[in-house]
């Protein structure tokens, strides 16, 4: 049987070889993307931490990092066919995993929720709608989940174009109350590491 790695309870469990890329990737999050300071999130509730996972995954190694990670975490269960995300938190993620599926012989493509449609030309929410068909099975990427807001707004809008949400994963859950309610739409958020994981790190 073969050993496997994680982090607290509740976030992904890595088969070993996959040790030392996670504990980088930790690192990286602790020194470029979290901060102890007061701040206001885009949900509007007041935080003494802020995490902003943009600062890892547009970083070189931090995105060949995601990209491994989310990979592993997605061969694991039903792989998905397609990868995609609301701008523009999830835009490095998913270009990251495509990239990364691609050179791991499972290539998926990625796709991008805008936050409102474009406001000329075909007026559409998703880019990349020729990589898509009908009844995919996708799988939404996450940067942070703190309400689970912009996660159930990533899942309602793949599924208005046809697509079937089959997963849905985060880089980094602050434990807010985000899973609770992307639960209560019926689906469950795979975190690769849990708030308590990059501030111990």
């Amino acid at each position: 049987m073969n050993q496997r790695i994680g982090g607290s309870c509740g976030c992904a469990v890595f088969p070993a070889e996959f040790a030392a890329d996670r504990q980088r990737l930790l690192s990286i999050l602790k020194e470029k993307s979290y901060e102890k300071r007061k701040v206001t999130l885009s949900s509007g509730r007041e935080s003494d931490f802020y995490i902003d996972c943009r600062q890892t995954t547009l970083d070189a190694e931090g995105a060949l990092l995601t990209g491994r990670l989310f990979c592993a975490m997605l061969e694991e269960g039903e792989r998905p066919e397609a990868v995609g995300g609301i701008t523009m938190g999830a835009d490095p993620i998913v270009t990251a995993v495509s990239l990364t599926s691609f050179l791991r012989g499972w290539p998926v493509p990625a796709f991008i929720i805008r936050k409102e449609p474009k406001k000329h030309g075909t007026t559409q929410w998703i880019e990349g709608t020729k990589n898509l068909r009908e009844g995919m099975r996708v799988a939404i990427l996450e940067d942070v989940v703190t309400t689970g807001a912009s996660t159930l707004k990533a899942i309602e809008r793949s599924k208005l174009s046809g697509l079937t949400v089959s997963r849905v994963l985060c880089l980094v859950d602050r434990n807010e109350g985000g899973a609770e309610a992307v639960a209560e739409a019926g689906y469950r958020i795979e975190p690769m590491f849990l708030k308590e994981d990059v501030e111990n790190a």
